[in-house]
């Protein structure tokens, strides 16, 4: 297991993304606990890309239960389907939310978050176990690019779950 991230700060945001992919997977590998992977995980994501804040929001009955996070103190409990997190779970499906302001049912955990990516994290029936939920504090930094990587973040976590 590797505890040192090696992003070289130029270079643009798919490099940075394929590079700590890479080191994710050592990370985490041979590591049996979901935890501890999670929070590596959500560490690595913050650490890369300096977001407001990175974490995991884990299934428990009808709500998603606050995981390993990076960030100022979140919301502890989302119900189903509201809010972006609980959206993004009843729909199964990747949520960008430039303005979280502009979305019908925000929760808001933070005021200064602006801007949203949810994923949700599926197993192996299909079924959503988690989220993986990035915020940020600026506007227009969040993208498809970044959907499109977290959701293959998302698909690791997957496998720990």
């Amino acid at each position: 297991m590797t505890e040192d991230l090696k992003i070289a700060q130029t270079g643009d945001k798919q490099e940075k993304y394929i590079t700590l992919i890479s080191q994710l997977h050592s990370l985490i590998f041979g590591e049996p606990d979901i935890v501890a992977n999670l929070a590596n995980i959500s560490a690595a994501l913050k650490e890369t890309f300096n977001w407001w804040w990175v974490g995991f929001y884990l299934v428990k009955g009808d709500e998603l239960v606050l995981g390993p996070f990076q960030g100022p103190i979140a919301c502890t409990r989302i119900r189903h389907g509201k809010g972006v997190c609980g959206t993004a779970w009843k729909e199964k499906k990747s949520l960008l939310v430039p303005d979280v302001n502009a979305f019908p049912g925000h929760i808001a955990c933070s005021a200064a978050s602006v801007s949203e990516i949810v994923t949700p994290i599926l197993n192996k029936s299909g079924e959503v176990v988690g989220v993986l939920d990035v915020d940020s504090e600026h506007y227009d930094v969040l993208d498809d690019t970044d959907v499109r990587f977290l959701e293959e973040i998302s698909q690791i976590c997957s496998k720990l779950l």
